[in-house]
């Protein structure tokens, strides 16, 4: 059983709901229908019901079942505003409150927040920033967590890797990568890989020098003595990383060094180059960003996304609940 039929079996035992805040986009159509279909989640279309309904049947999908709120003509709206007023009081004004909650990805944050939904799916139309920054503002970091981060899960036949962060913070600090690395280690579980965590650099084990590479080394240091049941090492360069005989040479004893399967940026650079390459050269097929360290599962798609990438975000989404 696939690690996709393994989500589909655990939520359709657990009743959840998702929102998706570009109810008429055809992608989006498409994935609600299957998810209607195979009683796998409760879906919530943000959009005018009329023009979603429309959509659908155009393009022949069957969405009944559906539950499709318009925002500006949403009954729970004025409560809605008051929340959102408490929750960035001295930040927006009432009025900006509710211009912003008019626009789908601030909503749909709020149905999440207020308990409407379990978890939100958007982007398929805008930009990472526009999903990030109501989630930031309205749902907030878990206890204990002071960044938000992001991690890839890349998938070639039965192989699957996590890689991280590879789109949200562009230049991390060695606080930062010491939160992704852990947070993207627990993602890697939730899909079935026994992390071997690699913190990557253009060095290994002190072979080069500079800023990035003291990061990563410190980073290491304060994840192998934080959390001693993680495997993690670095600063490792990719191939001591990956393969066999080059970490026992650059890193003898290392249980990490030649058998890594989850991946630590220093940058955002290196991150979304790095994880492009495996996607278009190594045939990997990639799953995210994955958004970490929230209070609520809070995800992004790709503007250029299909429809199968849709479902599949839908269900890793809601199965990080």
């Amino acid at each position: 059983m696939s690690i996709f039929e393994n989500f589909e079996t655990k939520l359709r035992a657990e009743s959840k709901s998702i929102v998706f805040t570009e109810g008429a986009d055809a992608r989006i159509l498409s994935a609600a229908s299957r998810l209607l279909a195979g009683k796998t989640l409760h879906v919530i279309l943000l959009g005018d019901p009329d023009a979603v309904q429309k959509a659908a049947a155009d393009a022949g999908f069957d969405i009944t079942g559906a539950e499709i709120i318009n925002p500006t003509s949403y009954e729970g709206f004025e409560e809605m505003v008051t929340k959102m007023v408490e929750l960035r009081k001295g930040k927006m004004t009432e009025e900006q409150c509710r211009a912003a909650l008019s626009k789908s990805n601030y909503f749909g944050t709020m149905l999440v927040k207020m308990g409407k939904a379990d978890c939100l799916l958007g982007g398929a139309t805008y930009s990472t920033a526009d999903t990030v920054r109501p989630a930031l503002q309205l749902i907030k970091c878990k206890p204990g967590i002071q960044s938000v981060s992001s991690c890839f899960i890349l998938m070639r036949g039965d192989e699957c890797i996590a890689m991280g962060d590879c789109a949200i913070n562009i230049d991390p600090s060695e606080d930062e990568i010491v939160e992704s690395t852990v947070e993207t280690a627990h993602t890697a579980e939730i899909f079935g890989i026994d992390p071997r965590v690699a913190l990557l650099s253009y060095s290994t084990k002190g072979s080069g020098k500079g800023e990035t590479v003291d990061k990563m080394r410190n980073a290491t240091a304060r994840v192998q003595a934080a959390h001693p049941e993680l495997k993690v090492d670095g600063e490792l360069q990719f191939d001591a990383a990956v393969a066999p005989e080059v970490g026992q040479l650059k890193a003898p004893g290392s249980t990490v060094a030649g058998y890594a399967n989850t991946f630590i940026f220093p940058n955002i650079n290196a991150g979304n180059i790095g994880y492009k390459i495996a996607q278009r050269l190594g045939g990997f097929e990639a799953y995210g960003p994955i958004l970490q360290g929230l209070n609520a599962p809070i995800n992004d798609l790709s503007r250029g996304c299909n429809a199968e990438e849709v479902y599949k975000m839908a269900l890793i989404t809601a199965a990080l609940i």
